[in-house]
């Protein structure tokens, strides 16, 4: 046997020599034949093939355990096979949940204790997190040192620095005698903080020499002393606030209640809409928000657009000088509403899709997403026709642009002087980007995980198209095993912990799923760009909170979200908007649900809310918020602030724009939220707490 000393690479003078490869000119020298590692050779061969985190991450680990090429000189059979396909399998169990323990950690750390960790951060992020807050300089290489014992609470000044010449005994002793004077002042100083290192401490220069910014401060009347009361107020000056984003203005919109315009495109009661104008206006409320209702514009027939009943609410909006949404000034606020009203919530309002659309799913339903046991839903047009014409001729796309397109031109005067500076546009159930599977009219309950919208015939065309490119044909299909509407992750063989939704071809699934809703935002966002132009463009996301501290995240999947545990679900859809500088609004959940209630229905909505926001600001993106419930004590309104105006967050980020939304008039239900008042003042920097 002939080996080489692993070592260093030269031959083992023990052994006999290498024979010359010249010997055998029938040997292939760029491929030689290998051969199966045995014993602990297999067990280190095996090591240095494991996977990495993106490996696991991305679920492409398949290699563990020896390839084709590694079994090709060996007779290991179908049994050892078999053995090295589960330890795969047993491989990638353990690698997810130690990812799944890993996210939790990071995000307990990120909310509770403020470290701005990124979104997809390791332990390396974490312990120079951790390094950094106790005092310690780590640099990009990972290089971490402590610079002259320097606590985490003195700042370096951008200025020129100078050593003291003091000795540390006299410097010493000024400190201690100006803490005895200093006695309106609270002062921390690190216990580390040793004279030596104080020598080395930057002191600000000052702007004007003599200028007196330190005289009266301490009795200490000798040049040394005054250096020192001088360093100590520095460090004193340098410690961080908590309420920085207190003084922050975040604009506050109310929007007018559903059903001041009728079915036939007319206002409603006009002096009720001055008297809710005027109620928000003694409110200081920076503009309204209204909703332009799909089945009301263009209700009866295709291409008939009647604006006549938003042109009188408009004109009378503009005479109280409110414009709809932009930062510090009064602005109004126009929603295209695609989705019907009244279908998911209790009230005598009912808004649905046009009646010529309605009409036309009465010979092809396939145009409403429908669920596994072919019942459709009619919140919404099915994303799948996004390009097919079958609404008379047009395209779902070309049906949204045309109505996007008659509302600019109906009102361009509106446009032109900025009484309109933002457009929301909706982009699913509910105006928010997201599937239909949570329908109440079919009898879900919170916190059912809902079921997948696919079951169309557009949408099973297009999922066998995609499964026949990747080679698996029999991946056309929606899931089998996935539950009903009121169904609990734990009870479903896809979604329960190491379900088939993290299989491949639940992989597969979940990700053509999640492609079906990025790719209508995609579509639809590329023609209100070109409708609208230069005014801003907003788009809603929702927040699915239950089954949040579950691995599968199951409520989110079947909304469209592929954001389980182990997967971030919202990057690509802010990719999506960054690249249509939309402004992304999320609906803030509020504590509609006791403690006890949200641990059963394993929900977490402060740690979604925590991914969602700081997920689009990692991305670049403008977010701003909507109450999910109208009903708040100061305890709630307490935490929609905190949620709004993050305190202590690194980059000093906050909301853009908070809308209020009440089904009810503000005039007859402000009783509903009784520190509304207190609210907007809090939100405007205007009180602090």
């Amino acid at each position: 046997m002939h080996t080489l000393n692993t070592t260093t690479g030269s031959q083992d003078p023990n052994l006999d020599p290498i024979p010359d490869p010249d010997q055998f000119p029938n040997r292939n020298r760029n491929n030689p034949q290998s051969r199966r590692p045995r014993g602990f050779a297999a067990a280190a061969a095996a090591a240095s093939i494991a996977p990495t985190e993106n490996d696991v991450n991305n679920g492409n680990i398949a290699g563990i355990g020896g390839g084709e090429g590694s079994s090709s000189g060996g007779g290991g059979g179908g049994k050892g096979k078999r053995e090295r396909e589960k330890e795969k399998e047993r491989t990638k169990l353990r690698e997810r949940h130690r990812r799944a323990i890993t996210s939790r950690m990071l995000a307990g750390l990120r909310q509770y204790g403020n470290f701005p960790l990124p979104a997809r951060a390791d332990m390396n992020d974490v312990i120079a997190a951790l390094a950094r807050e106790a005092g310690w300089s780590v640099d990009a290489d990972g290089t971490t040192y402590r610079q002259s014992h320097q606590p985490n609470n003195v700042v370096q000044f951008p200025t020129r620095s100078i050593e003291s010449p003091l000795s540390s005994s006299t410097l010493k002793n000024c400190a201690k005698a100006a803490l005895e004077c200093q006695q309106h002042s609270v002062l921390r100083i690190d216990e580390n903080l040793s004279p030596v290192s104080l020598d080395s401490v930057v002191i600000a220069e000052s702007d004007h020499p003599g200028n007196g910014r330190y005289t009266g401060a301490s009795p200490i009347t000798s040049v040394g002393c005054l250096e020192a009361n001088q360093l100590i107020q520095d460090v004193h000056s340098a410690e961080p606030r908590n309420d920085f984003t207190e003084s922050f203005y975040v604009p506050v919109y109310a929007m007018l209640p559903v059903g001041i315009i009728d079915s036939f495109g007319q206002l409603v009661d006009p002096e009720g809409v001055r008297q809710e104008l005027s109620y928000m206006k003694s409110l200081n409320v920076d503009g309204v928000v209204i909703d332009c209702w799909w089945g009301i514009v263009e209700g009866w027939n295709p291409q008939k657009y009647v604006w006549s009943g938003y042109r009188e609410l408009f004109n009378i909006i503009r005479d109280f000088k409110l414009k709809l949404q932009q930062l510090v000034y009064k602005y109004l606020k126009v929603v295209m509403a695609f989705h019907e009203y009244g279908g998911n919530a209790s009230g005598n309002v009912m808004i649905s899709l046009p009646q010529w659309v309605l009409e036309v799913g009465k010979d092809n339903p396939d145009i409403f997403f429908t669920d596994r046991e072919g019942r459709r839903s009619f919140e919404c047009l099915n994303w799948s026709i996004d390009k097919e014409r079958v609404l008379h001729g047009r395209t779902g796309i070309e049906v949204y642009f045309d109505f996007m397109r008659s509302f600019r031109s109906e009102f361009d005067d509106l446009f032109v002087e900025g009484l309109i500076a933002a457009v929301e546009i909706g982009l699913g159930a509910s105006g928010e980007l997201k599937y239909p599977s949570f329908p109440e009219r079919m009898g879900w309950i919170y916190p059912g995980i809902g079921e997948f919208q696919c079951y169309d015939k557009y949408s099973q065309l297009n999922l066998q198209k995609e499964a026949k490119s990747r080679g698996f044909a029999f991946w056309g299909k929606g899931p089998e095993n996935a539950g009903q509407y009121n169904s609990q992750p734990h009870e479903t063989g896809f979604f329960q912990e190491r379900g088939e939704y993290d299989s491949y071809y639940g992989r597969f699934f979940l990700n053509w799923y999640s492609q079906l809703l990025i790719g209508h935002a995609e579509n639809v966002l590329s023609l209100a760009n070109l409708a609208f132009e230069e005014t801003k463009i907003i788009v809603k996301i929702p927040a699915i909170y239950w089954s949040y501290k579950t691995a599968s995240h199951a409520a989110e999947l079947t909304a469209g979200y592929y954001n389980p545990s182990n997967r971030d679900g919202y990057s690509l859809v802010f990719e999506t908007l960054k690249k249509y500088s939309v402004t992304a609004k999320f609906v803030c959940p509020g504590p509609q649900m006791s403690p006890n209630a949200h641990e059963e229905a394993l929900a977490d909505p402060e740690g979604l809310s925590w991914q969602v926001i700081n997920a689009a600001w990692d991305k670049g993106l403008l977010i701003g918020g909507e109450n999910m419930i109208t009903c708040f004590d100061r305890e709630g309104c307490m935490r929609l602030i905190d949620i709004a105006k993050p305190r202590n967050h690194p980059d000093s980020y906050h909301f853009s724009f908070f809308t209020y939304h009440q089904p009810s008039p503000l005039v007859q239900g402000s009783t509903c939220f009784p520190d509304l008042d207190y609210f907007i003042k809090r939100m405007h920097g205007d009180i602090q707490r």
